[in-house]
Order: C-alpha cells, then structure tokens, then sequence
C-alpha cells in the first residue's frame, strides 16, 4: 500500500490530517469540519478546512462514508499516519507492573502463554494472540510409576526443567519387572536427547531386535513416548482471547465486519501463519486492512512482534487484532513490552 510522501503535504494539511486520524481512532467516528474548527483544532474557518479536507481526500487519505458526514482516515491514511507522524505512549507504570506481575506468577509456560493472551485482551481492549512456540526441549529423565492394577504414571521431565505427567492405561502383565525394565530402558535411553530424537532411537532398536525387552516392557516404552508425541501434534499453535472484545457499539453498526473477523479468527492455522511472517521482523509488525488478506474482508488491523528467549533466539510471536481503528500510539508500545516480558519469563 503506497501512501503520498509526507513531504508532499502543506503543515497546514499535516495538521489537519493528524486531528483527523486522531480524533477518528479516538471516537470511531468520522470527523467533520466543525470538530476541527472548535477549541484546540486549526485557527482556519470550516470552509477553509473543508477545501484541506478535500484535497487530503483527493490524495487518497481521507473518506467520507456519508456525503453529510466529516471524514475518516483510508487505510492508506492510517498506514502514513503509523509510519510518518504518530507519536506513541509508552505503557504507564501501572500497566508495566501488571504485566510483569502477571509474568511472574509461577506455573507451566502454557500457562503464562494463556495469561499473556488474555492480559494484551484487557490491556488493549482488542483479542490478544500468542502463538505457542515450538518446544524441542532434551529430557533429563522418563519415568514410570505404577498408581493401581493397570494405570501407570508416566513422568517426564527436560533438561530446562519443564515437567509433564501422563496416565496410561496398561494390560495387567505389563506391571511388576516389566515396568522397571521399561522405566530404566527410557531413562537411559531418552536422557540428552529431544522427543523426536528418543522415539526415533527407540523405534530401531525394537524393529532390530536390539533392545532387550520383553514384550510388556516394549509395549510400555512405545506407549509412553507416544503420548508425548501424540499430544504434541495437538497442541494448539495459537492462543486467542478476548474475541467479546471486537464486539463493542460501533462494531454492531457493521455486524457483517465482525463476524467475517471472528470466523477469520477460528482458522487459528491461518492467523498462525500470519503471526509467523512477523518471526523473521527485527521489531513490530503492523498490518493495517488489506494489507494482509486474511483479514481483507473484515478490514482489522494486526499488531504483532516477535518474542526471544534469553539467548535473542525467536521462539514465537504475540500481537493484538481488532478494527483498524486501533490506538496505535498506545498499543503498539505495550505489545512490544509485553513480548520483552515473555522473553524474560520463557528464559
């Protein structure tokens, strides 16, 4: 989307275009010559305004929805206005410490991924997005515990820490030594190595005949890796919350917008693959209406950036989506020190 250099409009143009994009994404309205004639706007006369307001219009800025009403930006507008003139608001100390508070709270990952989507929610008062990273941690330690006649604790545990637990449900005759014997044979054989690198070693030391076990044991060694890898393939890749959100008073005057975006939002696999164009970006990524068609028809606006551990690697990205008319200014600086705060709490 190509928008007219800034250099080519009068101050006086630039002016009246900021109180415009100002006063639009501040109120949802279009915004008229009267407004910006009125205490603290331009010392013009509203025909004189309106002659401004026409030529910005003529340039592709501005759009008037209702031939009676004021103005409102165009996304081309609202894309020069981002890049070019908007001054952003840095997160207040109350909305730091909120966010760092609720970084620290102890739990799995998974939960501070949860916590962080619905925390940009209530922050920005649009659906916050946090796209799960993918997780290839190496195990320290598989173990299995018996817990009655034919239920076994399956506990694994990664080098980082992270701890899981699953409960299988096993034939009678695979407990007593058989459940030793496989505990051992995992512990030993997945210790250093990833998921995927474990089952693969696994699996062709029991095709070769190599691994010494019985078949209850084999049964349980294969049982309790593919849980893991069951589950891993079903993770969710994106966490979304704070949909209710979109659907505030000026959303129910285009309803169709509204639920072209929340069914845009149940394809998490597409939105996914938006949020991951924003890996590989050195800082923020906004995309504003058409500009990403995902979002085409229901004209929204994302905001997205990058998360690293503490060695600057990405491991996933977060952002807020809602109408174009988002406050940038102010939300734009909080999606960005919110991800530096996941970074820190990831590690």
């Amino acid at each position: 989307m190509n928008s007219p250099p800034l250099t080519d409009m009068s101050e006086r143009a630039r002016d009246i275009f900021r109180l415009v994009v100002e006063g639009y994404l501040e109120s949802g309205s279009p915004v008229g010559s009267k407004a910006l004639a009125g205490e603290g706007g331009v010392n013009l006369s509203p025909a004189s305004i309106r002659n401004v307001l026409a030529e910005l219009e003529q340039r592709g800025l501005l759009a008037a929805p209702h031939t009676s009403a004021g103005r409102m930006p165009t996304e081309s507008g609202l894309r020069l206005f981002v890049d070019a003139m908007m001054q952003v608001a840095e997160p207040t100390r109350e909305e730091r410490a909120a966010i760092e508070q609720r970084m620290a709270e102890p739990g799995p990952i998974e939960r501070a991924l949860e916590q962080t989507s619905a925390l940009l929610s209530d922050l920005s008062g649009a659906a916050g997005m946090v796209m799960v990273p993918s997780r290839e941690p190496r195990l320290a330690q598989v173990s299995l515990t018996s817990l009655d006649a034919n239920r076994v604790l399956a506990v694994l545990v990664g080098q980082d820490g992270h701890v899981e637990n699953r409960v299988l449900t096993v034939p009678v005759a695979a407990l007593g030594a058989s459940l030793e014997q496989a505990s051992n044979y995992l512990t030993a054989h997945a210790a250093g190595r990833t998921l995927a690198e474990a089952v693969k070693l696994v699996e062709q030391e029991v095709s070769s005949g190599r691994s010494a076990l019985d078949e209850a044991s084999r049964d349980l060694v294969t049982r309790g890796l593919a849980t893991w890898t069951q589950d891993a393939t079903q993770r969710p890749v994106l966490i979304v919350r704070g949909q209710a959100n979109l659907l505030d008073e000026a959303a129910l005057n285009d309803i169709e917008r509204v639920r072209s975006l929340l069914d845009d939002l149940e394809s998490k696999q597409s939105v996914a693959s938006l949020l991951e164009s924003a890996r590989d970006a050195d800082a923020m990524r906004i995309f504003i209406g058409s500009e990403n068609r995902l979002f085409a028809l229901s004209g929204s606006s994302v905001i997205a950036s990058p998360y690293r551990d503490r060695d600057g690697k990405v491991v996933g990205v977060l952002g807020v989506i809602g109408p174009t008319r988002l406050n940038y200014a102010r939300v734009v600086p909080m999606v960005d020190f919110t991800a530096r705060s996941l970074g820190k709490r990831i590690g």
